[in-house]
């Protein structure tokens, strides 16, 4: 059961969009490699703005990744490619859907959003998240979607869908009508959301390069 995760924040320097991009495919053969990396994925957030969203069984396995190949390529690179030292965030996992078998085709776009917990409400917002997994079950669209809660006490959502039919209807599915409802009494402000390409993903084994 997949229950850990990362979620790596990167800031390329200027004129270097295209490198990291490059560098983010070349580490695909890598997490081929790793076994115990369940899904993989490789994202654009924003002009210069890339990250890294993983997910694990356990901490020995996402520690394991964390001293692996790709984590060593990715410092080797940092001073070169990036603006700033990579932004490494640990997570739990409190709900996830995975595809059952390989995806026929690629994701190429999603979705992450990340929300504060309004003080002494936090026990209701992890329930709220895990209670959103059948109605995203329910949405063929949605390849692959993880409820999260980071390491700086923040709660969040982070999925992924073939394209950009996909995340617009799951924008107007179930899921965030009934956040929209919870939102002023759950969270401490308005959730942060950030509409991401996939540049590259693994999932039930399989790695392919994103088109986009």
């Amino acid at each position: 059961m997949i229950s850990k995760g990362l979620l790596v924040r990167l800031d390329a320097k200027s004129g270097r969009d295209g490198e990291v991009e490059e560098f983010l495919l070349s580490a695909l053969p890598m997490v081929r490699g790793e076994a115990d990396t369940e899904a993989w994925f490789a994202i654009r957030l924003g002009r210069s703005k890339y990250g890294i969203f993983d997910v694990f069984t356990n901490d020995e396995t996402r520690n394991m990744h964390l001293s692996g190949p790709v984590a060593k390529a990715l410092m080797e690179k940092a001073d070169a490619l990036f603006a700033r030292p990579p932004e490494i965030h640990k997570l739990d996992v409190l709900a996830s859907k995975l595809p059952t078998s390989a995806p026929v085709g690629v994701d190429t776009k999603g979705l992450l959003l990340t929300f504060a917990a309004q003080e002494g409400h936090h026990p209701e917002a992890e329930r709220f998240l895990c209670d959103a997994k059948p109605m995203v079950d329910e949405e063929p669209d949605t390849t692959a979607w993880f409820a999260i809660h980071l390491d700086d006490g923040k709660y969040g959502i982070f999925d992924v869908f073939p394209d950009n039919g996909g995340r617009f209807k799951h924008l107007f599915g179930r899921v965030p009508r009934a956040m929209a409802m919870k939102a002023p009494r759950l969270f401490s402000g308005m959730p942060d959301m950030d509409m991401v390409s996939v540049v590259a993903e693994k999932q039930g084994g399989e790695v392919a390069p994103a088109s986009w």
